[in-house]
């Protein structure tokens, strides 16, 4: 248990990122999720829609140092990619 002054406010101020943290990725994850809705679902513009709409949280993220800025990279890449087969597969 922490004793001392600093110590006691770097554990409220580790709470309070943790939690900031969380619901940040929480955040983050529900907008992939909406992708990966709309591919299942096989609508290329509702797909589209949604990948646009997570491009600008994942820089959010990176630029914040909540995910790595390869990560945004890499799952941007992706999911445009089956963003694209979408469309593909309908024409």
């Amino acid at each position: 248990m922490a004793n001392t002054a600093s110590a006691k406010k770097r554990i409220r101020q580790t709470a309070r990122r943790t939690a900031r943290n969380r619901s940040d990725m929480s955040r983050l994850r529900s907008f992939v999720k909406k992708v990966e809705q709309a591919i299942g679902s096989g609508s290329e513009t509702d797909a589209r829609a949604a990948l646009k709409a997570l491009q600008p949280e994942l820089a959010r993220a990176a630029t914040k140092g909540l995910v790595h800025r390869n990560l945004v990279a890499r799952k941007l890449s992706r999911l445009s990619k089956r963003v694209k087969a979408t469309g593909a597969a309908q024409a």
